[in-house]
């Protein structure tokens, strides 16, 4: 299944390359969330939370009632899962704070778990040149992400896992480390990271993986389905 992704930075919707270039930023919020609000899931990240420049929340608290959405972006603390969660998110991503000097803290995901449920929590494994990474993918652990997704299985109900050396290439993913990772845990899997073509999305939809698609999406390199005639047409709004 296709899950699109809206990243949100600076109050805008944004796509990066490798997570540090911007490609495409839009003003105009509202054409994007119309346009998903007939997928079944959406993917929504605040970008600015997650490197600690500020956050969202605004924008986050007006899409999350509109869309079936997982939220991401800075989720360090039980606290903070717990107030995303009463924005409306349907479950949190949780990234760099599942692992500490070097491993996954499991201490801190069995506490998360017990505070929102396991179900409600989706772990982020960001892999890049074969390790996990955090940080805003600027600090690597000597784990890689199969030994992540191994450890943390008992603790949530799905991974996300983002193969970082491909992510915004719009070159393909890396299906053989995403066939590792679904081969790790019985888990729900969803994976990102450079998915540009329908193919692939179908080989993974085969292995009963999710893929979430951001800049082929934006750029139009991957068509959507035209929305039915209610649903309105609003133009992306998208500015290069």
């Amino acid at each position: 299944m296709l899950v699109p992704s809206i990243d949100l930075k600076g109050g805008q919707v944004v796509q990066l390359v490798q997570g540090e270039r911007p490609a495409i930023a839009s003003d105009d919020i509202e054409a994007w969330v119309r346009k998903f609000q007939r997928f079944p899931r959406v993917q929504l990240i605040d970008l600015d939370a997650a490197i600690g420049s500020g956050t969202n929340d605004g924008i986050v608290r007006e899409i999350t009632p509109r869309l079936t959405c997982r939220v991401g972006g800075g989720i360090r603390t039980v606290e903070r899962a717990r107030a995303v969660l009463g924005y409306g998110a349907s479950a949190v991503i949780v990234g760099s704070s599942l692992f500490r000097n070097g491993l996954a803290d499991l201490a801190f995901a069995e506490r998360l778990a017990a505070a929102v449920g396991p179900d409600r929590i989706i772990a982020a494994v960001d892999s890049r040149a074969g390790r996990v990474v955090i940080k805003g993918w600027k600090e690597s652990v000597a784990l890689t992400a199969v030994d992540a997704v191994r450890a943390l299985e008992p603790f949530c109900g799905e991974f996300l896992y983002t193969h970082v050396d491909k992510e915004g290439l719009m070159q393909g993913t890396d299906l053989d480390a995403i066939m590792a990772v679904r081969q790790a845990t019985t888990r729900k899997l969803t994976a990102a990271g450079g998915i540009t073509t329908q193919a692939e999305i179908d080989a993974l939809d085969a292995a009963d993986i999710d893929a979430v698609v951001g800049m082929a999406i934006y750029t139009g390199r991957l068509p959507l389905p035209e929305p039915p005639p209610s649903a309105g047409g609003l133009g992306s709004g998208v500015a290069e």
